[in-house]
């Protein structure tokens, strides 16, 4: 059957699929409950008429807030078989944010899933006239729920289904189907409008390429409304793949052993985590066995996707696969059949290694106003080529433009942003084109490669162009570092500034009996300093003399998504960090100072100490020099 609005979808739930048991399934104090493909078809519909019986006109805005459940589907397909417009947001979300969110989308109800989030949001849909109300996926005592527009729709199913029949026929392919908003790494949060026919051109797009079928099992854990997470998630509808939620991003490794699935969707940060554990097992391990784990990463490090490792290589890396990868795939749930990762860039290592490992990563690259795939890595080697974000995605046009930045055009390129005329015009140009803002190169005239973020390329004062992103991303296998970001726009040199991991650094201090009382003192310590400096040391041999990292300061916060340093897709908020750290910016660059300072020489801890006695306390927080 040809599928050309979302909602066409559950057809195939009402046919094709009709003895899918397990449609969607979600964990309810400790136990999974499913959602047949029966209660798939018949919820959304009545859900969909739910709507129409409240008043609900074709084109108008529902917002959901909710973690990842199998409501959610019922309720994204309901809305869009009433010819409404989804607007699904972060969990995450600020109260600024959020309040521009529902101001801004013109929304008339919202749907959230527990009473945390209610208590959240309701005071801040009390404030906005045109939010009607706030409904809950989950029973609460005294609020409204969603069942209740079920409830009420049934009293006239038969009237309201011949209503939402002649609803659906109004929703042409072109319409909008649902509005995203962007992350706000700088400024407001845009909202994307994505049509049906914007969003099921990536989903149809990807099906030859998700290695996995009817009757087979993929785990999700990002949130639904990552579009990314969403795309795929139609795709797996549209193949009949049973989808289920983890409960959050902690319970993971336990799912991935109760589901056991064949497939799952991540984003590189969440590939590092897995691989920290990995290695930190490793490392408790004693003898042989140790030195047989870290002999197997080293090997998996240096593993090629195009068959150039000699019969040598191959032979060694049989016998590792089934002394240490086998345990890999094992805490993976023992059917992985590949990992679909997006998002951000991942590193070529841990893309080597996993693949060594038995564990097939398939690394793709879009964004939200591209619906958001353009390239991906296939299963098939012939198409794929790691280190790169695959071949171009079939329908999709991308060129090069002469300043490096990816244009991409095609039926998955979004209508606009929402009452954003000029914004629209600013990344759509008048042939079409859209401009992602990223910086990318062609590697043999066919994979995409993404070196970096235009908006984000800044210059020093010497007039030297910086890509803050390839630098950053060399301190990624950094078991020191859990974020850090580069500055240094108008500067004469590059500085860091590093969010430390500190489980790493707790564990440290302990066993080298460094004393401190809080991490704001331990930062400060001058065997932590100098242990970072050493890290610093190595990535910058590998860098120009105008990368190079000259200064870097430690701050003795972790960087997150709820204290504002990271977006919903865990991206540095570039603006955020460097307004918060205003001060230590102003150190390291010592705005306004006659700093004649050669930060380029090595400073041995006499020249430290004389610098002290001579009142320049403050250099012990500034550790400036270079030790190389």
């Amino acid at each position: 059957m040809e599928i050309k609005r979302v909602f066409d979808i559950l057809e195939l739930y009402n046919n094709e699929y009709a003895d899918l048991k397990d449609a969607f399934s979600y964990k309810d104090k400790g136990s999974w409950v499913n959602f047949s493909a029966h209660d798939y078809y018949k919820y959304s519909h009545l859900f969909a008429c739910g709507l129409i019986n409240k008043g609900f006109k074709k084109g108008e805005k529902i917002i959901t807030m909710s973690q990842s459940l199998p409501h959610w589907n019922i309720a994204d397909m309901g809305i869009s078989l009433a010819g409404l417009v989804h607007v699904p947001i972060y969990t995450t979300l600020g109260g600024v944010e959020l309040e521009y969110i529902l101001r801004h989308s013109d929304a008339k109800i919202i749907i959230v899933s527990d009473e945390n989030l209610y208590k959240k949001l309701k005071p801040i849909a009390d404030k906005i006239p045109e939010i009607q109300t706030v409904f809950t996926f989950h029973h609460i005592e005294g609020i409204e729920n969603w069942i209740s527009l079920i409830q009420e729709a049934q009293e006239n199913e038969e009237e309201l289904m011949k209503q939402l029949e002649e609803r659906k026929k109004s929703v042409d392919e072109n319409d909008m189907h649902t509005l995203i908003y962007t992350s706000g790494t700088t400024g407001n949060p845009k909202g994307v409008m994505i049509s049906h026919k914007n969003i099921l051109s990536n989903a149809i797009g990807v099906k030859p390429i998700v290695p996995i079928d009817h009757g087979q099992k993929a785990l999700s854990f990002l949130p639904l409304c990552h579009i990314y997470e969403r795309m795929l998630n139609y795709s797996f509808q549209i193949k009949g793949i049973s989808i289920y939620y983890a409960e959050n991003l902690g319970t993971i490794i336990n799912d991935l052993k109760d589901v056991k699935p064949h497939l799952f969707n991540s984003v590189p940060r969440v590939l590092e985590k897995f691989y920290d554990k990995i290695i930190s097992i490793g490392k408790d391990l004693k003898g042989i066995k140790r030195w047989i784990f870290f002999a197997a990463v080293r090997l998996g490090t240096k593993h090629d996707d195009k068959g150039k490792n000699s019969i040598f290589y191959r032979f060694r890396l049989s016998i590792y696969r089934k002394l240490v990868f086998k345990k890999w795939q094992a805490a993976f749930g023992g059917n992985l059949v590949a990992v679909v990762s997006g998002g951000a860039s991942l590193q070529v290592r841990l893309a080597r290694l996993y693949t060594a490992a038995g564990i097939r990563i398939c690394e793709g690259y879009g964004l939200s106003e591209t619906s958001p795939v353009l390239a991906v890595n296939w299963m098939d080697w012939k198409n794929a080529h790691l280190g790169t974000v695959g071949p171009i995605l079939k329908g999709v046009e991308v060129k090069i433009a002469d300043d490096g930045e990816i244009l991409a055009k095609g039926p998955n390129i979004m209508l606009g942003y929402y009452k954003d005329e000029e914004a629209t015009k600013s990344v759509i140009d008048e042939e079409g084109w859209f401009h992602t803002g990223d910086i990318g190169e062609f590697i043999d005239n066919k994979y995409l490669k993404i070196t970096d973020r235009k908006k984000e390329i800044f210059k020093t004062s010497s007039g030297k162009y910086i890509a803050p992103q390839v630098i950053e991303n060399k301190f990624k296998s950094s078991g020191l570092i859990e974020q850090l970001m580069i500055v240094g726009e108008n500067e004469k040199f590059v500085s860091a500034l590093i969010s430390p991991n500190f489980n790493y650094l707790h564990f440290f201090a302990s066993k080298y009996k460094i004393h401190y009382r809080e991490n704001n003192e331990l930062i400060k310590h001058p065997e932590i300093i100098n242990k970072f400096q050493k890290e610093i040391n190595l990535v910058n041999q590998t860098l120009g003399e105008h990368e190079k990292i000259k200064r870097f300061r430690l701050v003795c916060e972790e960087w997150s998504q709820p204290t504002g340093e990271l977006s919903p897709t865990l991206k540095l908020k570039r603006n955020v960090i460097y307004k918060k750290y205003a001060h230590i910016l102003e150190e390291i660059y010592g705005h306004g100072e006659d700093k004649t300072e050669d930060i380029g020489k090595d400073k041995s801890a006499e020249s430290f100490e004389k610098k002290i006695s001579n009142g320049m306390k403050k250099l012990i927080n500034i550790y400036s020099s270079n030790k190389e």
